[in-house]
């Protein structure tokens, strides 16, 4: 029977005899515990899930959503190139990659803990010992001999060679390193949808920063075009006051709404220049990069006019950020097994070989080999409280993950209904906007036509020309919005980019890194930064 430890309380030595035989039994049982774990396993915890999308049509219900490539649906050929350089070339994506090689090298060293280690050594010792007189003697077995050397001091130099491997392994019998490796791998597994999203945001804000570009191009042309015909009105008036038949007043109101008008163009082309810009920033080059290819107008890209929705359960398979919150959860699931295990006694093995010789031809023999093996037991028997406060904490972060994936679905949701919205209700918007730029036009045309004529105030002209020009530039702002609630639409459904990632070819190729001389010359010279 176990005694208690002399200075553990009497009511400790059961527990501790009882964790002490257990341990003992676990040496034993140590190769069909090896596949043991502990803590919570893995499952998907069940989300509720609308049936439809309240602001899809039944129409948009039926069809599973297009999401590949949906950004060529817009018919724009260099748009589709402006994508595929930058999927290739934008400075997120590659550090999202970055995150990848280090989640996978993370995995890599967590999954070696579950191999045996073996270790290598070797030594050379060149010895000089002093030596006096001759001397002998012996007791039972052992004599020891000292050369004799004449009345003067001498030495004696020996080399003493040696080499051994020492080895250990953890037998992780409650599953810690086990549950550490699957953490890591679901921490990779959401590095790749961490990937994804940032696909899915690049994507949009590439054809949303386009669409916006080609949307100020527009405006740009409509100021231009109607200052231009108001200046002709103005210069009209003119000519009619100095006629007698009309007033100065009426002359300084027409030069002043052209001069209005003209206005409007340095802040669309400041608008239109910060686009182009930040298209050239997310194609990872100089922002003016591509100035003087975007310069060539184009149309405002239009969206088709039957888009699928599909039901709100694609969002949970389609949706990058949700299947990252949800492998992140996996993630945090483990580490809370990986804590729990620490709760539990460790045994490992280990063994080391040894040989040492005065020549090196007798290394290895056997009269130079030593060695040794054995189990050894690591039990938690008091640490204040470190180690559950360790499954405490994961097992709150694991909630916070939880709650993460949550939060995930209703903002997906979210974001899928207010596109749906916004685009429909756009779509109406513009039609009404479209009939109120063709009546004003009209409107215009004739009130010009009988202020020439003598049969219309200029009250009216300055009035049409000021009404067209709004319902003009409002259509077009309208549009843009119709393209941009598109692309809000697929982002929100999960469309991105479904092609081939490299993620394994690093940003930076080092050379020459085997063992040399560093050169003092090609270090380089700290940036020019401020000046």
């Amino acid at each position: 029977m176990l005694r208690p430890l002399p200075r553990l309380a009497p009511r400790f030595a059961p527990r501790l005899a009882a964790r002490l035989r257990a341990t003992v039994a676990l040496i034993a049982l140590a190769p069909a515990l090896a596949a043991c774990v502990v803590g919570p396993d893995y499952a998907p915890p069940p989300i509720a899930m609308p049936l439809t999308f309240n602001a899809a049509s039944k129409a948009q219900s039926k069809k599973p959503p297009e999401l590949h490539a949906w950004w060529r649906r817009l018919r724009d050929p260099m748009l589709d190139t402006l994508v595929n350089e930058a999927v290739a070339a934008n400075l997120d994506v590659a550090t999202a990659k970055s995150s990848i090689r280090q989640a996978r090298a993370t995995r890599a060293q967590q999954a070696s803990n579950l191999f045996p280690t073996l270790t290598g050594s070797g030594s050379v010792i060149r010895e000089q010992n002093a030596t006096s007189g001759t001397t002998t003697s012996s007791s039972g077995t052992s004599s020891t001999v000292t050369v004799d050397t004449g009345s003067n001091s001498g030495t004696t130099t020996d080399t003493q060679w040696q080499g051994g491997f020492d080895a250990s392994w953890e037998l992780d019998l409650f599953g810690g390193n086990k549950r550490a490796v699957e953490a890591a791998t679901r921490a990779l597994e959401a590095s790749d949808e961490q990937l994804r999203d940032t696909l899915v945001t690049l994507i949009g804000d590439v054809t949303t920063y386009y669409v916006q570009a080609r949307g100020y191009q527009a405006r740009i042309d409509l100021a231009t075009r109607t200052a231009v015909s108001q200046r002709e009105t103005a210069a009209l008036t003119k000519r009619k006051f100095e006629a007698g038949s009309a007033s100065a007043v009426d002359v300084a109101k027409a030069v002043a709404q052209a001069a209005s008008t003209e206005a409007d163009i340095p802040s669309l082309q400041i608008s239109y220049a910060q686009s182009v810009h930040r298209l050239g920033v997310l194609l990872g080059r100089e922002p003016a990069a591509l100035m003087a290819q975007m310069n060539r107008s184009k149309p405002i890209p239009a969206p088709p006019a039957r888009i699928a929705a599909g039901v709100p359960a694609d969002i949970l398979t389609a949706r990058p950020d949700v299947r990252a919150a949800e492998r992140q959860l996996a993630q945090y699931t483990a580490s809370l097994g990986n804590a729990t295990a620490q709760l539990y006694p460790s045994v490992s093995l280990t063994g080391s070989v040894a040989t040492t010789a005065l020549k090196a031809g007798d290394l290895a023999k056997g009269s130079t080999i030593s060695w040794s093996f054995g189990p050894s037991i690591s039990i938690p028997i008091f640490n204040g409280g470190n180690l559950q406060a360790g499954v405490d904490l994961a097992a709150a972060q694991r909630d916070q993950y939880y709650i993460a994936l949550r939060s995930s679905v209703l903002t997906a949701l979210e974001d899928v209904e207010n596109a749906l919205v916004a685009l429909s209700r756009e779509r109406v918007r513009a039609k009404s906007l479209d009939e109120s730029a063709t009546a004003y036009d009209e409107a215009a045309r004739l009130s010009r036509a009988l202020y020439q004529t003598g049969g219309s105030s200029f009250l009216d002209v300055l009035d049409a020309e000021r009404s067209l020009y709004t319902a003009q530039d409002t259509l077009l702002q309208s549009r843009v919005l119709i393209a941009t609630d598109y692309i809000s639409l697929h982002k929100a459904l999960g469309g991105g980019w479904d092609g081939r990632m490299d993620t394994k070819t690093p940003e930076v190729i080092d050379v020459n890194t085997g063992p040399h001389l560093p050169d003092a010359a090609a270090v380089p010279a700290m940036l020019p930064f401020g000046g």
